[in-house]
């Protein structure tokens, strides 16, 4: 983002209302020049005799999208100076907007997000399309609103609903934001800024109330039932994300100005804002903003000028969970599917599938009753390959049995068009090998998503050496326009994501044999911030899966992998997950988790057949030595997979780790965490480990060598030797 082309304008009419339009594209965000410049037409237009009233918009149909969020990393790494607290929210939107003699109406369409909506309200009125997006989501980010929003939203919308609205970072409509009290009025755009002028003179004359936005009282609740309001956000906040700081910081500043009045409220905002700016949180979270940004940028392949061909009808093989997941994220989408199964009664499961999938969308009512008709009339079940002539991709998400995917795969050539891009949702297996009898090596590609496909964020697009460039960027385009995030990796073993992790459960199982407590392991990790620990994921995943994948990285790698028989053995006696309801824990009717003593004596079994025995020091470890131990050899194997070239950048390993295994956002990804704690010390730990328990701790020479140097692991010296 150039932040010189940042300005506003100013026009006057002849009817004596100044127009300030923010010009900023793509969504008008608010650089220090654009707030610079924001101050001085505003001073303008206050200073001008001509100038009876003003109306702030944005250009191009949007208001805008917010502060530009590429000037955080600036101001974090000293580049450029930060502004003084309270210059936007005191200085600017109080003393000179909200203030003014003259009425400021904003009107509002496209986006009005974070310090755009900070700005809006500042105006004594606001004008919005129905379809705009008015929210406050700093949150995400790590901080806190701090142009005046904490002060703001609570006048206009009361506490509760903007404590809802700033605490989970959802935008509203212009219509909700209408009922709110948030604007108030619609119009369309074409409309839009002339009712604006119109409102401004009317406020001007007295025909519509002048409001003050700082000053309104009626909507905040009496101090009394706003404590208990307050009180409960405080609770739920800590249950829910019980590291983050910030939100409670948010919680803290909006009680100062309901208490002690708005200017004290912005007073307080101003410096927690710049102390929220410096924290790891926020540093981790932009890093995650940016990174998620950047993968669609891949060198070699999104710098050729190639456009996107259109895909409209897209083929799914199998039924089963990911196939029904994949189908529905596409209908969703408005692609229209085909589902291919061996059999009517698993066509007619998997078909039942994305009914339920979509159902449940009906049911939480994300979904009107006829919207669920027409998306799934998208859908068609059939049992050969005729109907396959004139798909645009097909992406194959049968049992991982390399035999049975290469038998897909030749008939697929012969079926399909010579254009038809072809896609296998394998999760482990060498796409080579499952390619190897076909011509069409350069249309074969990993579609890998993860399960349930139509929730989970990430899609793993897997290429080989020989796939074509046009089939990354078709493939890229379909992942956009079906709300994942892509993340281009090369062609091995489980890929990125599950290579990566694959480490996470071997430790465990490690540290469990030598008289880790199980249930002290899976507490551990939660308490760091991963959705479920790793033998609550075992459970999930069910033990199938596990020995599945496990098989084919004891064949990969065999040197580095850690063989445990526990899993085995609990298979034996129909122990396989939270399916049978019994795993590591045991579940009751509504799927709840609870430790089960029986545990012990399968681990012990376990340690006479791996000839281990319990080592006093692991039986008392404390939970930062747990999560180390977990995570150290999962960033290990981060590090083989960037300097084997499986990744393009560090960055979309920490994207991968967040959106496919849970990895907690505010740590910033594997690399970025790693590198907070530094490489000298994860590999002066890892070396220690190998020492004790073998080979499987042993650090790669990729991170020895950064940490011989001192150097951060996501630094990386040769793009050129990538193998992709």
């Amino acid at each position: 983002m150039n932040s010189a082309k940042g300005r506003t304008t100013l026009d006057v009419g002849a009817d004596g209302v100044a127009i300030i339009t923010i010009i900023n594209p793509p969504v008008n965000s608010l650089s220090f020049d654009v707030l610079n410049s924001l101050k001085e037409t505003c001073e303008q237009a206050l200073r001008r005799d001509d100038v009876k009233a003003v109306v702030i918009t944005g250009a191009q149909g949007k208001f805008s999208g917010g502060f530009d969020i590429s000037a955080f990393g600036k101001i974090q790494d000293k580049s450029v100076q930060a502004p003084k607290p309270g210059f936007v929210s005191v200085e600017i939107l109080n003393d000179v907007v909200a203030a003014a003699k003259k009425p400021f109406v904003a009107a509002v369409d496209g986006l009005a997000l974070g310090g755009g909506l900070e700005v809006a309200m500042a105006c004594h009125a606001r004008i919005s399309t129905p379809t705009a997006q008015l929210g406050l989501p700093e949150l995400q980010l790590g901080i806190i609103p701090g142009f005046g929003g904490t002060q703001a939203l609570p006048r206009l919308v009361g506490i509760a609903k903007a404590l809802e609205m700033m605490l989970t970072s959802k935008p509203v409509k212009g219509e909700e934001a209408l009922n709110l009290g948030l604007v108030d009025a619609l119009a369309s755009p074409n409309e839009l800024v002339n009712t604006a002028r119109q409102w401004a003179l009317d406020i001007l004359e007295r025909r519509r109330p002048w409001v003050i936005t700082f000053y309104k009282t009626d909507k905040l609740e009496p101090l009394g039932e706003a404590r208990e309001i307050l009180k409960f956000a405080r609770a739920q906040t800590r249950k829910r994300a019980p590291n983050l700081k910030h939100p409670l910081v948010c919680i803290d500043v909006i009680e100062e100005g309901i208490v002690s009045g708005a200017r004290a409220g912005l007073w307080k905002e101003a410096e927690a804002f710049q102390a929220l700016l410096e924290s790891d949180t926020c540093k981790s979270l932009v890093h995650i903003f940016f990174a998620q940004r950047g993968t669609t940028k891949v060198p070699g392949v999104t710098d050729l000028g190639l456009k996107p061909r259109s895909i409209k009808k897209v083929a799914i093989l199998g039924g089963g969970l990911m196939g029904s997941g994949i189908a529905t994220a596409l209908i969703l989408s408005n692609y229209q599917v085909i589902l291919k199964e061996v059999n009517d009664k698993f066509l007619q499961a998997g078909i039942g599938r994305v009914k339920g999938n979509l159902q449940s969308r009906v049911k939480k009512g994300q979904m009107s009753q006829e919207k669920f008709e027409k998306t799934l009339s998208l859908l068609k079940g059939v049992l050969d390959y005729e109907s396959f002539r004139d798909v645009d991709m097909v992406i194959e998400a049968v049992i991982e049995n390399v035999s049975l995917k290469q038998q897909i795969f030749s008939d697929l050539e012969k079926f399909c068009p010579p254009h038809c891009i072809l896609g296998s949702n394998t999760s482990t297996i060498d796409l080579n090998l499952i390619g190897e009898k076909t011509r069409s090596q350069d249309r074969i590609i990993g579609a890998h998503f993860f399960s349930p496909a139509h929730v989970m964020p990430l899609l793993e697009i897997v290429r080989t050496q020989k796939t074509s460039p046009q089939v990354i960027v078709d493939l890229l385009d379909v992942g956009k326009k079906i709300k994942k995030t892509p993340v281009v990796v090369g062609n091995c073993t489980g890929f990125a994501v599950n290579r990566m992790f694959f480490p996470y459960t071997q430790a465990a199982l490690l540290l469990v044999e030598r008289g880790t407590d199980v249930y002290q392991i899976d507490r551990a990790i939660t308490n760091f911030g991963m959705p479920m620990g790793p033998f609550r994921l075992c459970d999930l995943v069910g033990f199938g899966v596990a020995i599945a994948t496990g098989g084919q990285f004891v064949l990969n790698f065999p040197e580095r992998t850690y063989k445990s028989m526990l899993i085995p053995l609990m298979q034996e006696d129909k122990r396989a997950g939270e399916t049978t309801r019994k795993g590591f824990y045991v579940y009751d009717e509504k799927r709840k988790a609870s430790p089960d003593p029986e545990i012990k004596r399968y681990i012990e079994k376990a340690r006479e057949l791996s000839g281990v025995t319990i080592d006093p020091k692991l039986t008392k470890m404390s939970n930062k030595d747990i999560v180390e131990m977990i995570f150290f050899p999962v960033v290990n194997e981060a590090c083989r997979v960037l300097a084997e070239g499986i990744a393009v950048k560090a960055a979309d390993l920490d994207i991968s780790a967040v959106m496919g295994m849970g990895f907690p956002p505010y740590r910033g990804g594997i690399i970025f965490w790693a590198d907070t704690l530094g490489s000298k010390y994860i590999c002066a730990r890892l070396e220690e480990w190998s020492k004790s328990y073998g080979g499987f701790f042993k650090p790669c020479s990729y991170l020895a060598e950064r940490a011989a140097k001192g150097a951060p692991l996501s630094l990386m010296t040769d793009p050129a030797k990538s193998r992709l």
